[in-house]
Formats: C-alpha cells, structure tokens, sequence
C-alpha cells in the first residue's frame, strides 16, 4: 500500500506592477525653512533676558538706555548683554583653558547673529534683530562691526587669567579695546559714523573702562571661595584666598606699593592709596578731555586735537566726514549725545571715591548711586558731560 502524499498545489505567480524609483535627495523640511529667523516670542524673551541682564550686572546701563533712541534700543541692550557675558568668562570657569573654549564660542556666535543665523542663545537672538533692523533703517548703508566684537572678545580673553597690567599706558589700551568699542558700536547703531562722536566716545571709554578695574580691584585681589563641580564647571567661583591686584605695575612702583602687602593689610597697605590716586586722575582726565572737547567745538568750531585712533580698523573716514564744518559735528553731537551718558555714571563714581579718600576698599564705592537718574536727566536735558 503506498504511502499518502500530500497534494501539490501549483503556485501562481503574483504579477506586480513595474514601480519606478526616484533618488532619494536631501530637501529643506519645511518645519525648519524658517528656523534661523526668531519667532516674535522668542526675540521678546531673548529681550527681557539682556535687560535683566543687564539690571543685575551693569546698574547704570540698566538707567541710562532710557537716553538711546527706540530704534536702537535693542542694539543697546545686545551690545552691553554681550559684554556682561564676555566680562564674566572669567569669573565664572575654572581654567583659563576653558575660559578660552568660551571665548570662542562667543566669537562663533556673534559671526552667526551678524549672519542673520543666530543660535538659540537669548544674546545671539537680540543681536541678530537688531543688526537686521539696522540694515533695514539705513537702507543696508549701516551695520555692526564684526570686528569690534571680536576685538573686545580678543582683549578680554587676554586677560583672562588677571596678567597685570605693565603700564598706564596698557591700562589704557585695555579701555580703548573694551569700553571704547563698546561705545563705538552703539553709535553705530544709530546709525552714526563720524569722527567727531569716535573721538568723544574714545575718551569716554577710557575713563569707563579705567574706573572699572579700579572698582574691581577689592574682588579681583580676593575673590569670594565656592564650590567647582566634579565636572569642571564653576557653580561660583574657585582658586586661591588671594587673586591680584590690578594696579598698572609702574604705577606701584612708583608709590611703593607691593601686592603682597595689599594682601596682608588691605587698604592699610603703604601707598595704595596714592597708586589708586594717580590712576583714578587719568580716568578723571579722559572725562575732562571730552568736555574741553565739546566747549571747543561750540565756541570755536575744532575738538583741539587729533582723533589717534583715526587709522585704525573700522576707523574709515570720507573726505566728507573728515572736513565736516561745525554745524555738521554739532548735529552729530546732538544725534549721538545718549550714548555719551556713561560719563556721567562713572564721574560720579570718581568723585565718591575721591571722598573717601580714594580707599578702593570702601563699602559705599559699591554700592547703587541714588543720584544717577537725576543727575543724568540733567546733563542731558543741558547736552552737558
């Protein structure tokens, strides 16, 4: 008897149709297309994060932006958010290795911002609307200077690690290349270009810029103990009990100041006083500079002097612009006179530490001055420094 067999069943051959395949490309999804343009909400947030900023870190910009121009408010606020965070590198990483990986991302970002690709970085995103407005004001004749961000980065990132200072003269270069830039920048966003507001501003931000580092003089020499996380990051910030003293070292010399007696007895150290008296007159100086300056123009018609800084980058003139007459520098005066403010501010922190006797290290130095509003709503509403 044989054995069963399974029946086979013929197979039938399934009849696809021909299908034609396309190469897969790339192609901009369209939920990114607009990705590197801000939504509203986001530069609104991005504006309130500088303002606070700002608020919380540099008091007197804080009152002051009330004498820019609307329309350059945002560049205001960008501009000195921007040097709030690039100030703060320092104090807040744990090596000069890492401050330096810091400064570069800065760098990158503000060469995006200024490319209208900002990243998600609320600096970035106010940067980047505001130096799109600027274009859109001045018909694309105006714009801010990459380079002078990147100078201010450079300049900072030089001094990362707190290297004294070897002269007065370097002290001074440290202002030019900081607070002086800064202030061309925002006359760039009025928009303004002119060499009479440039040498005005030069000089204003050298006394801002010396005044600072005398003001950040207590905290530098001992910087407040706290914690570094095991990943390196600084909740705080970290090092030794003792920082440095940020005294321009022919300067010390000369009053016979040595750090480490600064260190030992505070500003009961022999000749601090007079050191931070000689350095607190040059920054005096500069703010007498720019007034002498702006009477000259109105009763005779000339600065008195030389713009020094006439040739250097970004520093370019038309012939139009270097043989304006006086009623042309006079309107420019007129237009540029917010931005000037800082004069005011960082006089009346000269002449609080004159009081007290130039002790650097006297409590009421740091502390808010009541009188700024006022004193400011005065000069300008007089067009004086």
């Amino acid at each position: 008897m044989r054995p069963p067999q399974l029946a086979v069943t013929p197979i039938r051959r399934a009849h696809t149709p021909f299908i034609l395949y396309r190469r897969r490309q790339f192609h901009s999804s369209q939920c990114l297309k607009n990705s590197a343009r801000p939504a509203a909400s986001e530069v609104q947030r991005a504006r309130a994060y500088c303002a606070n900023l700002v608020r919380t870190y540099d008091a007197p910009s804080h009152i002051l932006q009330t004498f820019i121009p609307l329309s350059a408010r945002d560049a205001y606020l960008a501009i000195r958010a921007f040097n709030v965070d690039v100030a703060r590198v320092a104090d807040t990483t744990s090596t000069p290795t890492i401050g330096m990986m810091r400064m570069q991302f800065w760098r990158d970002t503000v060469t995006k911002a200024l490319a209208g690709a900002p990243p998600k970085e609320p600096v970035a995103l106010l940067l980047a609307k505001a130096a799109k407005d600027l274009q859109e004001r001045s018909g694309g004749k105006a714009r801010l200077s990459k380079n002078w961000f990147h100078r201010i980065i450079s300049t900072r990132e030089q001094y990362l690690g707190n290297p004294p200072y070897p002269t007065l003269s370097s002290l001074e270069s440290y202002a030019e290349n900081t607070y002086s830039t800064m202030l061309y920048l925002t006359l760039s966003a009025l928009p303004q270009a002119s060499i009479t507001t440039d040498h005005i501003a030069s000089h204003i931000g050298k006394a801002m810029g010396i005044a600072a580092v005398l003001r950040g003089i207590p905290l530098v020499a001992f910087p407040p103990q706290q914690l570094v996380s095991t990943s390196g990051s600084v909740t705080g910030s970290s090092g030794p009990a003792h920082g440095a003293v940020l005294l321009p070292l022919d300067v010390m010399a000369e009053a016979g100041v040595k750090e480490e007696d600064v260190f030992r007895q505070g500003a009961a150290a022999s000749g601090l006083r007079d050191a931070v008296f000689v350095v607190a007159t040059r920054a005096n100086d500069h703010l007498i500079t720019a007034r002498e300056m702006l009477s000259k123009l109105r009763s005779e018609g000339t600065l008195g002097h030389d713009f020094e800084h006439q040739n250097e980058e970004e520093h370019r003139y038309s012939a139009q612009q270097l043989n304006a007459g006086a009623d042309v520098q006079l309107a420019e005066v007129e237009k540029a006179f917010g931005v000037f403010m800082p004069s005011i501010s960082t006089q009346l922190w000269l002449d609080r530490l004159q009081k007290a006797d130039f002790d650097i290290f006297d409590n009421s130095l740091r502390t808010a001055d009541w009188k700024l509003p006022w004193k400011a709503y005065w000069a300008f509403s007089r067009r004086a420094l």
